[in-house]
This record gives C-alpha cells, structure tokens and sequence, in this order.
C-alpha cells in the first residue's frame, strides 16, 4: 500500500512539474492567465526598473504572485519577490535604483499553474572617461582612463575617435580592462587640430554594448624656437573673442626683436585652401606682440609672419571654437508611463550633425541614451517616456568637427512620480 501510495505521488509531482514553468531552465514563453511589464526594458546599469501586470479570471484579488528572474549567464530562475494582488488583480514589484546591473529575465507566478511570460531586461554598461589633459603637444601623448561599472575585469574597450561631424566612430587603439574594472590608454597625434574621442564596451552576455560621454582634446603644434604664439583661451563659445600673443627673438639669440612688423594670418581646420592675412602689428621693446579681439565663428588654424624679410613664422595655431547648445523640456515633472519632449538648439548652424540625449548615471558621469540629427533650423527635438519614478536629469551632447568644437547643454532635471497601481496597463 505504501509504494501504491508513493508511485502515485511521483506521478503527481511529475504532472505538475511538466505543467509548470521550469525554475532550473527556461522561463515560460507565454501568459497562463498573468499578465507583466517590465519597464524601462532597456536601460543603464543602477536604472531603476518597475515591474508589474494583472492576474486574469475570477476570484483574482489578494492572490499571492511570485517574482522570478534569472540573471546572464546563471542558467536558472530564482525567486526575488512576493506580493498579492489588489482590488482588481493588479500586482507591482519594484527594483530599486543601484540592483538592476546586469542582463537578466523575469517572470511572475500566481497562484494554481497562473504564470506570466518572459520578458528580457537589456542593460548597458557604464564607461567613465577622463583625460589627463584637454590639450596637448603633436606627438606628446595623452592618457585616457576609466571605470566600467559593473565589474568587467579582463574585458576589452576600444579608444575611438570621430569621423569628421558624423555618428561614424573609427577604433584607433584597445586595451584590456584592469583590475579594479579600470583601464588605461595613450594616444598621440601628428596633427594640430580638436580631437573628440570616446571609449566602447562592445558587450558581452553580462551587458550590452555601451559607450563613454566624449572627450575633447585639443592638440598643437610644438613650438617654433624664437617665436612663440599662444592663444588667451584655448577654447571658446561662439561670439567669444581671444587675444593672440607671443614672443620674437632676434635670429640666433634669445633676445626679443623690438619695433618689427608681424602678421596674423588664419584659415578654418582641412579646408584645403591657402591662410589668409588677418591683421599687423608691431612687436614691443622686448619683441612681444599682441592680436586683440580675434574673434570667428568657426575653428582656427592661426600663425604669425614677419611681414618683411627675412621671412619667419611661428608654429600653426589651434584655436577652438564651440558649440553653444540649449536645451528645455516640456515640463519639468511627469508620471512613470508618461513621456516629456526635449527641444533645443546649436549655434553657430549644425543642420545634419548627429545630437546626443544623455542622462546622468549613477556613476556621477554622462551616458548617451539616444540619438537624432539636427534639423535644417539648427534645432533638435527628443521624445522619452519614463519607466520609473524618481528625479531623472538628462542633457544634450553635441560632437564637433572641422568647423568647431563640440559642447553640451545645461542639465535638465525631471521629477517623476509613481502612478496608483490601478492606472498602470494590464494587458
């Protein structure tokens, strides 16, 4: 009697495990009467997530509901909440801000053989950049280092550099992730001129691709030996002006050339054409010389010239000229499910170039989040829905190129709050 008693509830056990979802393997493809959201389902490591749905049917209020997720690479769910259900059958879970790092699925049980279907959570990794300098000499290098969050020790990123104005990234070194998720790269340029470089994760099981906020260095030209030029501001806002100035000894010595006529002459970063004389001044007593209220609304490659023979030039200029970009929303408050509408614009006039959306991470830097062009008004427009409640602060991030260097606008901060479960969607 007792192995009758037994065998009958292998049998039943054998039953309920074939209908039931597996923990161990595979989450469940399909609703069997729940319903799940998991929203935002894309986010940034420590994002917030919100998770919740509806238990179908009669009798589905105060119904207990399990939460289950299996997080890259572990093979099986595990159990991370429980809940019941309101008035209506609705239930919510959320996962606070700082939990949700990695890759992972979720699926909800109820009660009887009631489960939800799978949903997916991709979630891109955080990449800090910073330079030791924001500009430097041809051919000195400069080092870039970072930090990616969550822990990507013995992984690879990539030092990419922009083509031109567009959204097209060239890889120009890698390097392996350290201990401590930190790394390390120097990189050198032949060329005088405003670099913008970032840093790329490329990805893996544990994250999505991912990439850094960008940096801007601007590199010149090593000195001439006996005369100097240096700008009053390496880089400036549109409509800004700088003063140009320097030293000229006379040949062969250290002593400055007193009562010489000097000439600055400028043209704009790969235009190809020939410089183009600006102004002359005289240099004083002790062979200085000085260009004031040098303005332009574009990048500037500048040098000086003696105006007469014998024939001598300072080494090429870099002077950088940026972007100013502004940025507003909609309102300045919104509900989770609820979208806000960034507007903006650049100066000088950059219709067609590539525009960043990007938010805040819980790492203290900026993470591009979207991107649009810029339309034929030099204006830009961003839609975002939130996913979860809390102050959310994004900003508008535009690269340069030959014609100026790129800039970001002010932060913009949004309060958003949490609706009443009964409002949320149940299908």
């Amino acid at each position: 009697m007792r192995l009758r008693i037994t065998v009958l509830a292998c049998a039943l056990c054998a039953l309920a495990s074939a209908a039931a979802p597996s923990i161990a393997g595979a989450g469940p493809l399909h609703n069997r009467g729940l319903t799940i959201h998991a929203v935002p389902q894309h986010i940034i490591a420590g994002e917030a997530v919100l998770i919740f749905g509806q238990l179908k049917g009669p009798d589905h209020a105060n119904q207990p509901i399990t939460l289950y997720h299996r997080i890259n690479p572990n093979p099986g769910f595990t159990v991370i909440g429980r809940t019941v259900t309101n008035a209506n059958g609705q239930y919510e879970f959320t996962r606070q801000e700082g939990i949700v790092d990695t890759n992972r699925e979720w699926f909800a049980r109820g009660p009887g053989l009631t489960h939800s279907r799978t949903v997916h959570e991709r979630v891109d990794a955080l990449v800090s950049l910073a330079a030791s300098a924001t500009s430097g000499l041809t051919r000195h290098p400069i080092v870039f280092s970072g930090h990616v969050t969550p822990d990507h020790t013995g992984g690879v990123v990539a030092l990419q550099q922009q083509k031109g104005s567009t959204d097209d990234w060239r890889t120009i070194k890698t390097t392996r992730i350290g201990t401590g998720s930190n790394y390390t790269i120097s990189q050198a340029w032949r060329v005088p001129g405003a670099y913008n470089v970032r840093v790329k994760f490329r990805g893996d099981a544990r994250n999505t691709r991912a990439v850094s906020d960008i940096a801007s260095v601007v590199i010149e030209q090593t000195e001439v030996p006996g005369f100097t030029i240096n700008t009053s501001d390496p880089i400036v806002q549109n409509g800004q002006a700088v003063t140009i100035s320097g030293v000229l000894d006379s040949p062969g010595s250290t002593t400055g050339e007193p009562n010489t006529s000097v000439s600055l002459f400028a043209k704009v970063p790969q235009s190809g054409g020939p410089y183009r004389e600006l102004t002359t001044t005289m240099t004083g007593a002790d062979g200085s010389y000085s260009f004031d209220n040098i303005a332009s609304s574009t990048n500037e490659l500048y040098l000086v010239r003696t105006t007469f023979a014998p024939r001598r030039h300072t080494a090429v200029l870099f002077q950088g000229v940026q972007d100013v970009v502004t940025m507003s929303a909609s309102s300045s408050t919104s509900t989770v499910d609820g979208q806000i509408v960034f507007t903006g614009s650049v100066s000088p006039d950059k219709a067609g170039h590539a525009i960043y959306l990007q938010r805040l991470g819980k790492d203290g830097d900026w993470h591009t989040v979207e991107v649009r062009f810029v339309n034929s008004a030099s204006t830009f427009q961003f839609g975002w829905t939130f996913g979860t409640a809390g102050t959310k602060e994004f900003r508008a991030r535009i690269t340069g190129g030959p014609a100026n260097v790129g800039g970001a606008s002010a932060p913009v901060t949004i309060v958003v709050s949490q609706p009443p479960l009964s409002t949320l969607p149940t299908g």
